[in-house]
């Protein structure tokens, strides 16, 4: 998968509504990314990061935001919009940087029996211990938490609803796929998956269904409402486990899987609804036409906070109060090079039998921000991408020109993005050789 899935999204409306007493700390500045060390039990030995907006209710809702393999959480937070929507909503986020290696590096742990079971220890409980810390430290409230995340992060947030529905009270999962689809650390990589391999794994409803059940045995208080996202033409984690992802929800909900309502909210984006009985819709899934391993990209995170219902005080809803499209950034020029060709590439290839995956790290080190980049190199023989994500690259082999994405096109002073793209090969498994931004040569760390 992969998992460096790591990921983006986009603005949406109006302020706080009425009803909320907002408490302002820092009036003087902005909110800031700290990281926290000591937040209780951490069996997965992660790191906590998060994000606490200036303005915001006296108890806040929590956002639990998950980045891909070989990510971090300050990667996620720089590549997101959820701080934004944060500082427009008032809710606290909290980005989780993960260590577990399973083929890549730095991914969440959706395969070991432990992460499986309720209150078994790994990722999850460390996880939990976070949203106790920000519950205790800063007031958050206990009825309104909420996980996202993207491809490892995607996986982790159907595995946070199904091991505790009664933590979080809705989930927004891009490119993941359903609880409980990994049989071990062997079956993670992509090469090798039973999950992701060859078009995933195809189970009923009701073995899907029953999986989540079995994650906490007895349970019969409210589920956490769903929503998903997946590219069409995403082959790292392919576009048919969307299918599996709803029918697992749906039937966790008892829910038909003919969907209540279809519509096209933004062009290439098809969504489809199923509600219950009483119309709250419980599931959502999102088709992106033509996107690969990508999402989220601009626009997509307000449509993620509306339906976890943070735009509005009267609960949830589906679609941000304004157009992601309209407030959305367009993607600047590429601008010209930093001085002195000051930037730094970091490259982390994970090969497998015929294929990889490649997670690279544009870091500009001048003291001028660059507005608009396009990186470039050259594959090694035998190499030929399938696809990417945080970028667009193209030819497919040969010399290639990765190019910015409307959500990472700005690289400040020190700053960083991370973008990836998987690959075939034909024995060659090398990294490139060297790398130009905007034409000014890059180091290699």
């Amino acid at each position: 998968m992969h998992i460096t899935w790591k990921v983006l999204l986009a603005p949406a409306a109006a302020v706080l509504a009425a009803g909320l007493t907002l408490v302002a700390l820092r009036p003087a500045y902005a909110a800031t990314l700290t990281e926290v060390t000591n937040f209780g039990s951490n069996p997965g030995n992660m790191r906590m990061h998060v994000y606490v907006p200036d303005t915001r209710p006296a108890n806040p809702a929590i956002v639990v935001a998950m980045h891909g393999c070989g990510g971090s959480g300050p990667g996620f937070y720089s590549g997101s919009e959820f701080a934004s929507l944060a500082d427009r909503y008032g809710y606290i986020v909290i980005y989780p940087t993960a260590t577990q290696q399973a083929g890549f590096g730095n991914c969440f742990d959706t395969w070991s029996d432990a992460a499986k079971r309720r209150g078994g220890g790994s990722d999850p409980s460390s996880i939990l211990s976070m949203v106790s810390y920000v519950q205790r430290q800063y007031g958050g409230d206990p009825n309104r938490v909420y996980a996202t995340g993207s491809s490892s992060g995607g996986m982790m947030t159907n595995h946070m609803l199904a091991l505790y529905p009664d933590v979080f009270k809705a989930g927004a999962a891009f490119m993941g796929v359903p609880f409980n689809c990994f049989s071990g650390a062997a079956d993670y990589p992509p090469g090798s998956s039973k999950c992701t391999g060859n078009g995933g794994l195809d189970r009923t409803p009701q073995q899907w269904g029953d999986a989540v059940r079995q994650a906490y045995p007895g349970y019969t208080g409210p589920r956490p409402r769903v929503q998903l996202w997946h590219g069409t033409s995403d082959t790292l984690v392919p576009y048919r486990l969307l299918q599996e992802e709803i029918e697992q929800w749906t039937d966790v909900f008892g829910l038909s899987q003919n969907p209540t309502s279809t519509d096209t909210p933004q062009s290439g984006w098809n969504r489809r609804r199923y509600a219950d009985a009483s119309g709250t819709v419980q599931v959502e899934a999102y088709s992106i036409q033509g996107a690969g391993h990508s999402l989220p990209s601009a626009g997509m995170a307000a449509y993620a906070v509306a339906f976890f219902g943070l735009t509005t005080p009267g609960g949830p809803s589906g679609s941000p109060s304004v157009s992601p499209s309209s407030a959305s950034p367009s993607v600047p020029p590429v601008s010209s090079p930093p001085p002195g060709g000051a930037c730094r590439v970091t490259d982390v290839v994970n090969p497998w039998n015929t294929g990889l995956t490649e997670s690279i790290t544009i870091t500009n080190t001048a003291t001028t921000t660059v507005n608009g980049w396009a990186l470039a190199f050259t594959l090694p023989a035998g190499q030929t991408v399938t696809s990417a994500w945080n970028a667009t690259i193209s030819p497919s082999s040969g010399q290639v020109t990765a190019r910015n994405v409307s959500y990472n096109a700005v690289l400040a002073p020190g700053a960083s993005t991370t973008i990836g793209f998987q690959a075939n090969h034909t024995g060659n498994t090398a990294r490139p050789a060297a790398f130009t931004l905007n034409g000014a040569a890059c180091t290699l760390a």
